[in-house]
Formats: C-alpha cells, sequence, structure tokens
C-alpha cells in the first residue's frame, strides 16, 4: 500500500522512508495538510500527518470522499482534529501517545537558559567583535523556585532537571504525581503557582479548559522579574496580553517553542515576506524574548519513536486491531471521547 505524508521535514524523511521500508511505499510531501492541499490525497486510504494539520471538518470530509479511512497523526496533541467529524465520516484516526519527554524537557531548559543567561543577545554581539557585559547579567537558578504547570511525563522530566538545578519545586495539575512529590515538588493552585514562581514552564495539553490559561490576569500576578516558557501549545498563552505585559517592562524573559497562531508561519521560510500578523512581529522586537519554531521535540530520539509509532498505527489498522494511540477506531470513538 502507498501511504501519503504531509509535512516531512527533510531530515525526518530518511526515518520515515526506512521505517516503512518493505511494508509499504510512503509517499512524502513537505506541504501541510490542510484546506488546500487536502485534495492531493485523493486516492489513498491511509494518510500520516503533522503537528500542524488541520483536520477540521471540512479537511475531513474532502479526505473521506477522496476515499481516505485512516489517519496517522505524527504528534501527540489533537486539538486540531474535529474527532466527532472523523467518527461520523467512520474513520480511523491514530496519533502518538507518548515519545521521548527528555527531548522536550531539555528544550525548555535550553529556551529558559538562554533568556537567563541573555544568550542571543550575547551571540549576536560577539559575531560582531562586540565583547561587552553590559546588559548581559543573568541569576543563579538555584534557590529560586520553579513553578511547572502539567506533571505529566515531560512535566516531570522538567522538574527532575529543576532539582537537579537546586530549585525549590511548585506543581500545579489535576492530580499529583508521586514520582514529582518525591522531589520535594509542592502542589498548588494555579493563582499561587503564578505568583510565587521564578520560573514558569507550561507542559499542558490545549482543551477548552486550558486556553489562554496564562491571561493577563496570570500575567498580572507573575513576579516582574520571573521567566515564562511555552513548550507545550501556544494556545495556552494569551499572546496579545503577553506582548501588553512585555511592553510595561516586566519580566525577566519568556521562551517560547510555541504561538498559538503558529500554522501560517511554523516550518515555513517566511523571510522575504512582510509579516502580516502584528502580534507575532511584536513580540519578536523584545530583546528578552527568544522563539524557536516548535521544535522541541525534534531530535533523533523523539523522532524515531514517533515515526515507530506511526508504524504501529498504520499495521494496527490494516489488522484490524487498535491500542492507546487510536483516538477514533472505524468510526468508533473510546467511551471517554464520547
Amino acid at each position: 500500500m502507498e501511504i501519503v505524508a504531509f509535512g516531512v521535514q527533510t531530515d525526518e524523511q530518511p526515518f520515515l522512508e526506512s521505517a516503512f521500508a518493505g511494508r509499504h511505499q510512503v509517499r512524502s510531501l513537505d506541504v501541510f495538510l490542510n484546506r488546500d492541499t487536502a485534495p492531493i490525497a485523493r486516492g489513498y486510504e491511509i494518510v500520516s500527518s503533522s503537528v500542524n494539520a488541520d483536520l477540521g471538518a471540512e479537511v475531513l470530509q474532502t479526505l473521506a470522499a477522496g476515499g481516505t479511512k485512516m489517519i496517522a497523526q505524527r504528534s501527540t496533541g489533537f486539538n486540531n482534529i474535529d474527532l466527532q467529524a472523523a467518527a461520523d465520516l467512520g474513520m480511523s484516526i491514530g496519533r502518538v501517545a507518548h515519545y521521548s519527554p527528555h527531548a522536550v524537557a531539555e528544550f525548555a531548559w535550553t529556551l529558559a537558559l538562554a533568556v537567563n543567561r541573555r544568550i542571543v543577545r550575547a551571540t549576536n554581539r560577539t559575531r560582531n567583535f562586540d565583547f561587552r557585559l553590559d546588559g548581559l547579567m543573568g541569576r543563579d537558578l538555584r534557590g529560586r523556585t520553579a513553578g511547572v504547570l502539567g506533571t505529566g511525563r515531560i512535566g516531570t522530566a522538567f522538574a527532575r532537571i529543576a532539582h537537579g538545578f537546586g530549585m525549590q519545586l511548585l506543581g500545579c495539575d489535576l492530580a499529583e504525581n508521586p514520582h514529582c512529590a518525591g522531589l520535594g515538588m509542592r502542589y498548588v493552585d494555579r493563582e499561587r503557582l503564578f505568583a510565587e514562581a521564578d520560573l514558569v514552564s507550561l507542559h499542558l495539553p490545549l482543551t477548552d479548559d486550558t486556553r489562554h490559561l496564562v491571561d493577563a490576569a496570570a500575567l498580572a500576578a507573575m513576579k516582574d522579574d520571573a521567566i515564562l516558557v511555552n513548550t507545550s501549545r501556544g494556545g495556552l498563552v494569551d499572546t496579545a496580553a503577553l506582548v501588553d505585559t512585555l511592553k510595561a517592562g516586566r519580566l525577566t524573559g519568556v521562551g517560547l517553542d510555541v504561538y498559538e497562531e503558529e500554522a501560517a508561519f511554523f516550518f515555513f521560510d517566511k523571510s522575504l515576506d512582510i509579516i502580516s500578523d502584528d502580534t507575532l512581529a511584536r513580540l519578536m522586537t523584545f530583546g528578552n524574548v527568544l522563539v524557536s519554531s516548535h521544535q522541541a521535540y525534534f531530535t533523533e530520539d523523539a523522532v524515531g519513536q514517533i515515526i515507530e509509532a506511526t508504524v504501529t498505527n498504520v499495521e494496527d489498522y490494516l489488522a484490524h486491531r487498535t491500542n492507546e494511540n487510536m483516538l477514533v477506531t472505524r468510526g468508533q470513538l473510546p467511551a471517554a471521547g464520547r
């Protein structure tokens, strides 16, 4: 069987094609799956999509009309998928429930350390042979407080690193994680975490309840010299409110690997374009803000695990089996999703 895979990154393609070798042919495309590109999938029973795919009802209807019966998404989050529409169309939808949590946790720390120690500003200067230290002073993290919103696998990996730095730990989640509690994490409500943490890192899925979790009120509660890091989903942060906070001279630094309107920009070369998104353009002007393009997951280890899980999802679909990755199986939502 030939599978069409959308949004395949150059470095990802060899992993993908090697994993399916001897099983199925893969047509790798660098375009992302959306309303405009969905007709390309006509005639393909199985489609693989990437993290920023648009799998709303309209796109799913186009895919189904073209003969697609199974979508294997190469990411964990599925806020971009209309699961009920997929079920109504009789489709199967798989995702990747787990992959290396260390990839994202380590990158979150990369952002935190970079903004704390002004690494981008420093390297830009030294490339021009400017070796002054003015404006580059950071802070020791030892003894300060890290607030972790979401203490699942990635949040726990982040907390372990914070513990290694000698930081105090605050956590906020629906349920306490005993692994985090074993590190000395104290679970508190959201308001207290925002108010007391010197570093706030987000590791939550994007849902109706978590959208704009970091809003104007949360930002106002944070310390003036706090650091905010988001490697989860852009919609967790009200970016307009964040820009207003930064304009007021608050927050030591912000590290963002995600942005709520990223689908129009991330993974593309926009260097010659006029950026029409005023919020993103303004965000990029702040010297204490570091924006990367949703690359926290992008390690050999994590990508390999993501593709292995994608292969499993495809093979299980063809064998009429299900697994923990399946969000919809031949038109049937899991009981919890109904």
